[in-house]
């Protein structure tokens, strides 16, 4: 999430993601400008913050989350005890101040972390807030009956205590320089235990709050349906009243239909992650009812290569089970052939312009971890590697083959515009060298469901080829950067639930990062995350596209929004106002 972000835990860590893509069909052409279609100022009531998204929220618990969506919409309820800026710094929300050693909250040997609550902080239905949320939210997470989306952030804690009623201890079974990521930005968002904590667990999914939650934020939600959900602000806010009486989250909206809707006619204020043409948000632009603000954070659009065979499945019925190699990704020439025949450059100027940039390796921010590993558009060589493996045209029909068998494979990625024109460039380069290529554009929900019976999820990939963006959603990046461990291949003994869909597994990378998630030493351990990083481009376990911005419509009246791609796009709506006049 994916923002980040695209899943959490499997399915949803990829979604978190800082990064993926709105629903869309195919893309509606913008009117000429001054032609008798374009369309005027709408007059509205400017009281209201209106927000537009391409998906339908599902639920406003964020530790129960399917997706970006949700995220987005709990942050307006839910705070975390702090969150990053886009400066990478740490901001309070319901801690009273960051922890460091200088202040004692940071142990020494990096084993633990003691947080200070703010101590006027209530609930929405004016409950106070203490350190047993935050303890209650942690056993909530750890459940396993309650299989939360956020449970990876959470494994190196070992216990988190109450030490008075404004003070929370929180223990790890390591030392552990991501000290910082259990209860902070979107997957760090505290829930009420007075609550939740009466609620069996089969009952959690079911329960009420998840549509109408009881949180500290700014607003509180009045109603949920029909692709809505209707804000207005929480009576017993501790920061004081919020600028607008009340916050529409509309869901649905192709992504050009939502940009116009802000940029063109005003009828909204702001819309989310565009997967829009550059050339056309700039024409957008230019009636000065909005702007288009875009921000590089940590999401790469990758292509993904399945190490397990898509279309055999074991004894027991599993397909893509790392018992049984894929047929020919299983070979690094074969990889390296696919990753040669991929013009990066072409893809990203052709298709996102000044929103993205060619990249080969994953792991881009915060800046230092930016190796700039290069990468090479050699078709030629994809064809030498091709045929070093065994695959030759033998009879003559362009389509690479070896033991009767065609070099064809399936490519799938969810629907959206951009992503359909990538499937295609993809398909040419690919073709281009000797494979056949089978395009399969997924419903977005499907792709990136997390319910064990979608097969057409990314965590099942039951094809050769995926396509989609994430990255990690912490300026530290241990648990992104594991999700490519043996330990975290999904399977069906998970429940498709765990972030490793390439079905990569690697010792020399296991202990790469076992030894990063301890190192106190900040050099040692961003040489250990590069490491990493360039071992899985070298090895092809993932070929990384494009590094991508984020690039949100925000309408000309509407100050105060500041981006940061460690949170989501709402963390700072108890600031967003109208522009006076």
């Amino acid at each position: 999430m994916a923002t980040g972000r695209q899943q959490i835990s499997g399915v949803a860590a990829a979604i978190l993601v800082a990064g993926l893509m709105a629903l869309g069909g195919c893309r509606p052409q913008p009117p000429e400008a001054g032609s008798a279609s374009t369309p005027t100022t709408v007059a509205r009531d400017l009281s209201q913050l209106r927000l537009l998204y391409g998906r339908i929220p599902e639920t406003l618990n964020p530790h129960l989350a399917t997706g970006v969506q949700d995220f987005e919409a709990a942050r307006i309820v839910y705070e975390p005890l702090a969150s990053y800026n886009a400066q990478g710094q740490l901001v309070p929300f319901l801690a009273a101040e960051i922890p460091t050693a200088e202040n004692g909250g940071v142990a020494a040997d990096g084993r633990s972390v003691t947080w200070q609550l703010r101590q006027d902080v209530q609930w929405s239905d004016g409950e106070p807030f203490t350190a047993a949320d935050v303890v209650f939210t942690f056993e909530f997470i750890r459940n396993p009956q309650v299989a939360a989306a956020t449970a990876q952030y959470y494994d190196r804690v070992d216990k988190v205590e109450a030490i008075d009623d404004h003070t929370v201890k929180v223990t790890f079974t390591q030392p552990n320089p991501a000290w910082a990521v259990p209860f902070t930005g979107e997957t760090g968002l505290i829930l009420p235990r007075h609550i939740f904590a009466e609620l069996e667990d089969s009952q959690v999914r079911q329960a009420e709050a998840n549509l109408q939650p009881v949180g500290t934020g700014p607003y509180q939600v009045v109603s949920f349906g029909g692709g809505t959900v209707l804000f207005e602000p929480n009576p017993s806010y501790w920061d004081g009243e919020p600028a607008f009486q009340q916050v529409a989250l509309q869901a649905g909206l192709a992504p050009y239909a939502a940009a116009r809707s802000v940029l063109k006619t005003g009828e909204a204020d702001f819309a989310y992650n565009l997967q829009v043409d550059g050339q056309e948000l700039q024409a957008l632009e230019q009636d000065g009812q909005g702007r288009v603000v875009t921000l590089f954070g940590s999401s790469v659009e990758r292509l993904m290569l399945n190490f397990a065979h898509p279309f055999v499945a074991t004894e027991e019925g599993e397909r893509a089970n790392p018992e049984i190699p894929h047929p020919f990704f299983s070979d690094s020439r074969v990889r390296q052939a696919v990753a040669y025949a991929i013009d990066r450059d072409a893809i990203a100027t052709q298709l996102y312009g000044s929103l993205g940039r060619p990249v080969n390796q994953l792991l881009v921010a915060p800046a230092r971890y930016n190796q700039a590993i290069p990468h090479r558009h050699d078709p030629e060589q994809a064809k030498a590697l091709l045929t070093a493996a065994g695959w030759q045209d033998s009879d003559g029909d362009g389509i690479r083959d070896r033991d009767g068998n065609n070099l064809q494979v399936v490519f799938q990625a969810p629907v959206n515009p951009v992503r359909q024109q990538t499937q295609a460039l993809i398909k040419a380069q690919l073709e281009a060298v000797g494979f056949q290529v089978e395009i399969k554009r997924v419903r977005v929900d499907a792709f990136f469901s997390s319910d064990p019976e979608e097969t057409d999820s990314l965590n099942h990939f039951y094809s050769d080829l995926q396509l989609y963006t994430t990255g990690n959603d912490s300026p530290d990046p241990s648990t992104y950067m594991g999700w490519w461990t043996c330990d975290n291949i999904a399977s069906q003994a998970n429940n498709w639930q765990l972030p490793n869909n390439a079905r990569y597994c690697n010792a020399d990378y296991d202990q790469l990062w076992q030894a990063a998630v301890q190192e106190l030493d900040r050099a040692a351990r961003t040489d250990l995350f590069n490491q990493m990083d360039a071992l899985l481009v070298e090895e092809v376990a993932v070929i990384p596209l494009v590094h991508r911005a984020s690039a949100n419509a925000i309408h000309a009246s509407l100050v105060g929004v500041s981006p940061t791609p460690w949170d989501t796009s709402t963390w700072d709506i108890k600031h967003w106002r109208r522009q006076d006049g």
